[in-house]
């Protein structure tokens, strides 16, 4: 996984708290996305009169955004060989996917 993710394997180990703050901060992107997406577009889209492609470019962009998040949070969680790494690992692959689920729907919805 190490190898996978692009960290030495000679190279020091990193702190929890670093991968701690990782984890707090692609969190709290990953909650300002789904606020955006579920709450604030569906309500205030139709008040404001947001253009149909507005949506999906602006999912595209905080959906990468996130990605590069949790990545980087998994990341610190190996780099410092934190106890928890495989359980969030699990938990932010399944995000990932969906994530990426989603952004084939919002290029679909572009090309249409």
């Amino acid at each position: 996984m190490r190898r996978l993710l692009r960290l030495p394997q000679d190279s020091p180990r990193g702190s929890r708290a670093a991968a701690q703050q990782a984890f707090s901060r692609s969190v709290w992107i990953s909650a300002a996305r789904c606020l955006l997406t579920y709450i604030v577009l569906p309500i205030l889209g139709p008040i404001v009169g947001f253009a149909g492609g507005v949506g999906p470019v602006l999912g595209l962009t905080v959906g990468t955004v996130s990605m590069v998040a949790i990545v980087a949070s998994i990341r610190r969680f190996f780099a410092s060989d934190h106890r928890w790494r495989w359980r969030y690992t699990v938990v932010g692959g399944a995000i990932l996917v969906l994530l990426a689920v989603q952004a084939v729907i919002d290029i679909a919805d572009l090309a249409s």
